[in-house]
């Protein structure tokens, strides 16, 4: 699995239990992503008035098809586990 010389992050098949070192990834990003959008929507407007308007534009697109992607992925899932029943 790991050889001499080589650092790994992940060991494919290892019990996630063990990684508790990158437990702080997932916080740090949900708390920065939104904070960093907000401060790129400030500074859109100390730019050009009207190009914050294009950033949130963007922002809600981006957003509006992750969220179908994330639905549409929880509704296969659903209808799987019910044809499994």
């Amino acid at each position: 699995m790991l050889r001499a010389g080589h650092i790994c992050v992940y060991e494919a098949g290892s019990p996630a239990s063990r990684l508790s070192a990158m437990r702080i990834a997932k916080p740090i990003l949900l708390v920065s992503t939104p904070v960093g959008v907000g401060f790129g929507l400030f500074e859109a407007y100390r730019l050009a008035g009207g190009l914050v308007l294009l950033m949130a534009a963007m922002v809600a697109t981006l957003g509006t098809a992750m969220a179908s992607v994330v639905a549409t992925i929880r509704r296969e899932r659903a209808e799987e586990a019910r044809a499994r029943k």
